[in-house]
């Protein structure tokens, strides 16, 4: 049995439509998963991104050690790209072991990998924490900006939480970012740190120790 041609083009759209109905919905990353980072074991899951006159990356006594050298050291994630971009928090604890700048310089996606940002404790000097870039001020210039005192050979609890209207961070107990973003720019500070997305960790001519590194998923804000 023949069709007309309009009832068989309406046949033909409402199949297509079943089929699209049919195809499965990526499900949202359930809160509370945890995923360990760096498990003191092994450096498998880093690489090393050497800018010109950047220290080593070493694994020794359980720790990520990132040599002190010229410029930015460090190592980027090379699983980023399965890991949730948005609705995360990463906790780590760092020291610094010599140096006067920053020993920790986290950078990490903000919804995807073309947009990340820097979470930095200990620069400008060694004190200055915040987070760059933020519609284009580092984190010295912008509101996330805040002076802290770090002590050489002393760990430090660092949390970084990351959603889409917000970016805060604690150091130990202490917050000490709490900046809403919606609207706003978000950006790495243009240079050798370029380099290093979407997840990493860079110190600046500072020898820095790094351990219990998790990412967890936390449920979307209202």
């Amino acid at each position: 049995m023949k069709f007309p041609a309009a009832l068989t083009a309406l046949l033909v759209l409402g199949t297509a439509f079943a089929i699209a109905d049919d195809k499965p919905v990526a499900a949202k990353p359930e809160a509370g998963r945890e995923i360990v980072l760096f498990n003191g074991k092994s450096l498998d899951d880093w690489e090393m991104v050497d800018v010109g006159g950047s220290g080593q990356v070493e694994l020794e006594g359980g720790l990520m050690l990132i040599n002190q050298g010229e410029n930015i050291s460090g190592a980027v994630y090379k699983k980023a790209a399965a890991l949730p971009m948005i609705n995360y928090e990463i906790t780590l604890e760092a020291k610094r072991m010599q140096g006067v700048d920053f020993f920790v310089g986290l950078t990490f996606p903000v919804g995807d990998v073309k947009h990340c940002a820097t979470l930095v404790c200990g620069g400008w000097g060694g004190s200055v924490t915040g987070i760059s870039s933020i519609d284009g001020l580092d984190a010295s210039e912008n509101n996330t900006s805040s002076y802290q005192r770090y002590n050489d050979n002393q760990w430090y609890p660092i949390k970084l939480r990351v959603t889409a209207k917000n970016l805060s961070a604690w150091v130990g107990d202490k917050q000490v970012i709490d900046e809403d973003i919606e609207g706003k720019k978000i950006s790495v500070r243009p240079g050798p740190v370029e380099s290093y997305l979407p997840l990493s960790f860079t110190t600046y001519n500072t020898m820095a120790a790094i351990r219990n590194v998790k990412l967890t998923t936390i449920a979307e804000p209202k």
